[in-house]
């Protein structure tokens, strides 16, 4: 083998995936078709879920220095509210995908993390025991890379998807997008979000200094998929949407978008697998995609390494598909809703001012804002805990080494079995893990935490969260304790226990 587990993609998705194979003690090969990374930043922000998963991992600062937190989230243009007790991290962060790029390439070096730049994948052929990975690489011979895995990161129109012979139904685009980072010298406000026009809507939002991510939406007309996108182009856009072009001068670079949404029918097919825009694209509304395919790659990151390990049985790897396909269903959902409610015209006006008057209420701000940010997903569980499934929130604990938060304890992107009430029978539970489970006694500094879409509950007495920072196993403090429960547990997600 040339290498565990070879990815597809130098994006924000490959990067974040090769990252945690690489915690994982997983050895990654990364191939990228282009040279060289081109400049566009099409993604622009960060949302909470993906600050605390980067949190986690211990590299979080490293982002926060680059990019601006801002209090402002939308759902089609209409504004919602935040809840700073909801996340320690409940603002989005403001931040070019280029710099996004730049920061994980940069940690995935320092973690060992191979590259090979145009490489574009040619060919995919697997077996009983592995993939053959043919690459393009401009020789007479194609070169080849033999894995135990492959990932395809390598966007919408991906091959790998297409050589491994999946589906990727959806809906087709209504509607075309224009977008460039350029100068607007005469534009008269700070920013303009989301402004709808009778011939469409436009954006205009300064993200560095003098510099001005356009963005224009007109509906009812869908150019080739590979007609190029030239600045005349937005340009003439942004004067038929808007009636003028704010003198713009000195594109960085433009290009063009849909509404186009589609997820692929599986996510694996036998050793082939699938994340980020590869397994789902849409409306980029809200910001989702970049954020989506990150945590896609926390969820299946672990669990590829765990089975490369050879700790966890193949199968561990059919729950990527089922805890993140509907996950992405969900957003392709929301995406057509948000898409629909920005269209121009008389009917949409009053479809919006409907739907604002109803955002004022806290459940459905809410909600939505749970929506976007990820904040209440639950995975698929067999136990009724209130914990189970879900994000682990990021508790004030006391330790025998001081003050920590649960975010600390996964810096190492190991599980982590944390006991909160200080029972024997926990201990016992887990000493067949030992080797790849970390036991934490601690104690929690606050009697009620607070979950997203659930509200407040007591402190826990213990839990088990998995690598990617959700819960597998809790149980209350005012219940006994399952032993039995808490092993099935162990069992399932991270393998049969040592032997003797």
């Amino acid at each position: 083998m040339d290498a565990d587990v070879v990815i597809a993609g130098a994006g924000p998705t490959g990067l974040m995936l090769a990252c945690e194979l690489r915690l994982g003690g997983a050895d990654v090969v990364v191939v990228e078709r282009l040279a060289e990374r081109t400049g566009e930043s099409r993604a622009g922000g960060i949302h909470s879920r993906t600050l605390e998963v980067l949190d986690q991992r211990g590299v979080l600062d490293r982002f926060l220095a680059e990019g601006e937190l801002q209090p402002v989230g939308h759902f089609s243009g209409l504004y919602l509210d935040f809840d700073e007790s909801e996340s320690r991290h409940p603002y989005p962060l403001m931040i070019l995908q280029s710099a996004i790029e730049r920061l994980l390439e940069e940690w995935a070096s320092e973690l060992g993390v191979r590259f090979g730049w145009s490489s574009p994948v040619g060919g995919v052929h697997q077996d009983e025991s592995g993939v053959t990975v043919e690459l393009d690489t401009g020789d007479a011979a194609p070169a080849a890379l033999r894995a135990r895995y492959l990932v395809g990161c390598d966007g919408g129109r991906s091959t790998v998807r297409r050589l491994a012979g999946i589906d990727f139904p959806g809906t087709e685009p209504t509607m075309t997008a224009l977008i460039g980072d350029v100068e607007l010298p005469d534009l008269p406000e700070e920013y303009v979000w989301v402004r709808r026009r009778p011939a469409g809507d436009y954006s205009a939002i300064a993200f560095e200094p003098g510099w001005y991510r356009v963005i224009t939406s007109e509906y009812d007309r869908v150019p080739g998929r590979d007609e190029p996108v030239t600045f005349e182009q937005l340009r003439q856009s942004l004067i038929r949407v808007a009636g003028t072009d704010f003198g713009m001068r000195e594109p960085r670079w433009v290009s063009r978008f849909t509404d186009a949404a589609r997820q692929a029918a599986r996510y694996r097919a036998g050793r082939v697998l699938l994340a980020g825009d590869a397994a789902h694209i849409h409306f980029p509304a809200g910001g989702q995609g970049l954020n989506m395919g990150v945590q896609d790659a926390v969820n299946l990151g672990w669990k590829l390494a765990a089975v490369v390990r050879g700790e966890a049985p193949e199968s561990l790897l059919d729950s990527y598909h089922a805890e993140r396909h509907p996950v992405g269903e969900r957003v392709l959902q929301n995406t057509r809703a948000q898409s629909a409610l920005v269209r121009p015209g008389a009917q949409t006006d009053a479809l919006r001012e409907v739907f604002g008057s109803l955002m004022v209420f806290d459940d459905v701000n809410r909600h939505l804002r749970h929506m976007l940010n990820a904040l209440d997903i639950r995975y698929p569980v067999d136990g009724d805990h209130p914990l189970e499934g879900r994000r682990v929130p990021d508790a004030d604990l006391d330790t025998s080494e001081g003050a920590a938060y649960v975010s600390e304890l996964l810096h190492t992107a190991r599980p982590v079995l944390l006991d909160l009430g200080g029972s024997a029978e926990v201990a016992a539970a887990v000493k067949g893990w030992a080797d790849r489970v970390d036991l934490v006694e601690a104690r929690s500094a606050d009697e009620l935490w607070t979950v997203p879409a659930v509200g407040e509950i007591p402190a826990p007495a213990a839990l088990l969260v998995r690598p990617d920072g959700h819960v597998a196993w809790a149980a209350s403090a005012d219940e006994a304790l399952d032993p039995a429960a808490l092993r099935t547990a162990l069992a399932t997600w991270f393998g049969p226990p040592l032997r003797g």
